[in-house]
């Protein structure tokens, strides 16, 4: 057996590998005042399992029994939440994104949320090691006052085991609409050495660990005051962050030196913000 992550790149091209095709759906709906699950489908390598949990809103796991993602691999998720419902969807660890010999992993992500909906996607951070190649895709449509809050978070390798990521390849792009408008929009789009395209002050200043929190809400420039003070109590950490507000969107940037730093800020700043702890499995 060959791990994509440590073989070397002769032994990869010469070994056929078996790729990931993963494939996950669920649908919340409102029950007697209270969310549960009305739709579950799950293929491949991807599975979704729903932890007891109390005082909190019905949760789902995403997991990847595959380990982690390479070139070729495939996975796509599509999650709903009917009118009134309040749902969080997280992951079980870390997404992997291992070394590529040929083309690019592919994550495809998809939301629909109807009026008074609200849900929170907050899976843990992605790692990009070195020479990985990973697109990611995420949509959303929104109806009515629905509301969507969003975490994605990327490390460039593992700091703490000596990884040193000379070369990746990552694409990031988030599309969210509201009745049919787009209300925004974000790509990002690492390619090269993050040497030399994170070395800037106004793209990371060396930072190898970064985050983007965006909550779409009719009211999200009523929750800036909160969002700035939280990140005030941020002096002193290893981690800089920002955020602003406008027509119904807050976004929030957390640039950090490495994983390490950016869950511990991460942590502290979405308990603060959701006034809420965070899913366990953000805790093992």
């Amino acid at each position: 057996m060959y791990d994509a992550g440590t073989a070397s790149k002769s032994e990869l091209e010469t070994h056929v590998l078996q790729r990931v095709n993963g494939e996950a759906r669920l649908r919340f709906r409102q029950a007697a005042g209270c969310t549960r699950l009305a739709d579950l489908y799950q293929a491949g390598s991807a599975k979704i399992r729903f932890p007891k949990v109390y005082d909190a809103p019905p949760t789902a796991v995403l997991i990847n029994t595959a380990g982690g993602l390479t070139g070729g691999d495939r996975m796509v998720l599509s999650i709903g939440a009917d009118a009134k419902t309040h749902a969080i969807v997280t992951s079980q660890t870390a997404e992997r994104a291992y070394r590529s010999a040929a083309g690019s992993a592919e994550v495809t992500v998809g939301f629909t949320l109807e009026p008074g909906a609200f849900l929170e996607w907050l899976p843990q951070e992605t790692i990009l090691f070195q020479a990985s190649r990973l697109k990611r895709r995420i949509s959303a449509a929104l109806t009515g006052d629905a509301r969507l809050l969003m975490l994605e978070s990327a490390v460039l390798g593992r700091k703490a085991m000596g990884e040193q990521v000379t070369s990746v390849l990552f694409r990031d792009s988030w599309r969210i609409l509201r009745d049919g408008r787009l209300v925004f929009a974000d790509d990002l789009r690492f390619d090269g050495d993050p040497a030399r395209f994170l070395k800037g002050k106004a793209t990371g200043h060396g930072s190898l660990a970064i985050a983007t929190m965006v909550d779409c809400a009719l009211d999200a420039e009523d929750r800036l005051a909160r969002a700035r003070s939280l990140l005030d109590d941020l002096t002193g950490t290893r981690t800089q962050a920002a955020a602003s507000a406008w027509n119904g969107i807050l976004a929030a940037r957390f640039v950090a030196e490495d994983g390490q730093a950016l869950r511990a800020t991460l942590t502290r700043f979405l308990t603060g913000y959701r006034s809420a702890e965070l899913p366990r499995v953000w805790h093992c």
